[in-house]
């Protein structure tokens, strides 16, 4: 898409949002219910989109990606009417009489920018948001998943009107036309440095974000534990999609006591999942592109207990266990950064504060999310108020992103707001206040010539 025919679509979206806003619940809903059935058709295509881009299995893809829209969808219509709602607010007695009101209202045109790693979900469940809300959106897929990207833009475009939805694919340049554009608020997820990229795009025209970043989430976990439900479900949420989750854990912080047996019980659940050589089975994905692999190669060089097995030309690399020492903390490579890949640093520590003193070092940023594998309600208040995240699990690992109802978000380097179910529509939503007045009576302590009798009687009421 030229930059001519880019900009004179841009300018055709705002001008039919403009002549027909504010869209009414039945359109929004008509939308919705479009959007719903256009992913359930194409619920085989998608899965067959991922498997290219990056070797998931079509259960893996309909979990993570397929049936995760259609739930923020189905959730989004059996709400969207109360959301809509105008809200009625307690005024002032010095303003009677007079009704306060807060108006949801759509910002208008919204660009939202996805990454390749869950390239259908986090292109589309925004998209619910901003429909629902009553905007015109711009959907710009990641061209590191060119598949995922194909059908993307294959399912808006044969099935939404351009000037509500279009999706923008391409390489970077066409990323950066759309960020020269004076959007009415930008959606991003991706990495933090491009995120920042995005954010000083937006400050020159002053447009609202929300940035979806990352960040290495820490796993803490606690000496009373059970050992084998721990480690199925650190296994679940670490080697899902080859590792390559935001949200995924990145390192694990563990109890001495039972450092050795969980090592051993993950070992476990590796083979059950994906068998003596993950290489092929058909559970386990790939790493998205040779680039990726070539980042990920350097944390493989030393202290590897199990996996670490790779072949560039396939983009593998085996489930990998690396035992670290806190030590480590600070200069091993698959510390220094967020791994976003299927490595695991397992580091034990003896004393609970020693472990957390290492997360509030200036060189570690606020997390994503972090998890607590732990029965113990003190252990887990002591982290959870001490480790500033976005969000988590007790006892689990990822799932808290499948509940609609609880916003999903970063904090300081890991994101800027939050989104699902309403908070998907609060953040493409303006709350607009209105105080609307009546004339009689119209009480004139408010007004010059000012005495000290009404300045009496208004400090008794202020």
């Amino acid at each position: 898409m030229s930059d001519f025919i880019l900009k004179s679509c841009l300018q055709e979206q705002k001008k039919y949002f403009e002549m027909n806003a504010p869209f009414s619940y039945e359109f929004r809903r008509q939308e919705l219910q479009r959007l719903h059935d256009v992913i359930l058709g194409a619920s085989d295509q998608i899965a067959l989109a991922l498997q290219k881009d990056l070797g998931k299995s079509s259960l893996e893809s309909y979990m993570t990606e397929t049936s995760f829209l259609l739930s923020e969808i189905k959730h989004a219509l059996a709400h969207l009417r109360e959301w809509m709602r105008p809200k009625r607010v307690r005024s002032s007695f010095l303003h009677f009489p007079s009704k306060a009101m807060i108006y949801p209202r759509a910002y208008g045109q919204v660009l939202i920018i996805a990454p390749w790693n869950y390239p259908i979900q986090l292109a589309l469940s925004p998209l619910v948001g901003a429909l629902a809300a009553g905007n015109v959106a711009v959907v710009r897929p990641s061209e590191v998943a060119p598949y995922s990207s194909e059908i993307v833009c294959k399912l808006l475009s044969d099935n939404f009107d351009p000037r509500l939805v279009v999706a923008a694919a391409g390489d970077v340049s066409v990323a950066k036309a759309l960020l020269s554009f004076a959007f009415d608020y930008i959606f991003f997820t991706g990495s933090t440095a491009i995120g920042k990229e995005v954010y000083k795009a937006a400050a020159e025209h002053l447009t609202p974000v929300t940035l979806e970043l990352g960040g290495k989430s820490p796993l803490f976990v606690d000496a009373d534990v059970d050992i084998k439900v721990c480690a199925r479900r650190i296994a679940w949420g670490k080697w899902m999609n080859a590792g390559q989750t935001c949200v995924a854990p990145d390192y694990l912080l563990v109890d001495r006591k039972v450092y050795d047996p969980l090592v051993t019980a993950l070992t476990t659940e590796i083979k059950n999942f994906y068998g003596e050589n993950p290489l092929y089975s058909n559970n386990y994905g790939r790493i998205v592109n040779t680039r990726h692999f070539d980042r990920l190669l350097p944390m493989l060089s030393s202290k590897v207990v199990y996996g670490g097995e790779h072949k560039r030309e396939e983009r593998y690399i085996a489930p990998t266990l690396l035992a670290l020492q806190l030590d480590d903390f600070s200069h091993h490579p698959a510390m220094s950064e967020e791994i976003f890949g299927p490595i695991l640093p397992i580091l034990a520590y003896d004393k609970l504060p020693s472990a957390l003193q290492l997360l509030k070092s200036p060189a570690c940023s606020h997390p994503l999310a972090a998890y607590i594998f732990s029965s113990n309600k003190s252990y887990i208040q002591k982290i959870r108020e001490q480790v500033n995240f976005g969000g988590g699990c007790i006892n689990d690992t990822i799932v808290h992103l499948s509940i609609p109802s609880l916003p999903f978000g970063g904090v300081g380097a890991s994101g800027i707001g939050s989104y699902h179910g309403e908070k998907s529509f609060s953040t493409f939503t303006h709350y607009q206040s209105l105080l609307a007045r009546g004339t009689v009576p119209d009480i004139p302590l408010r007004y010059p010539p000012y005495s000290k009798l009404k300045e009496s009687i208004l400090r008794r009421l202020l």
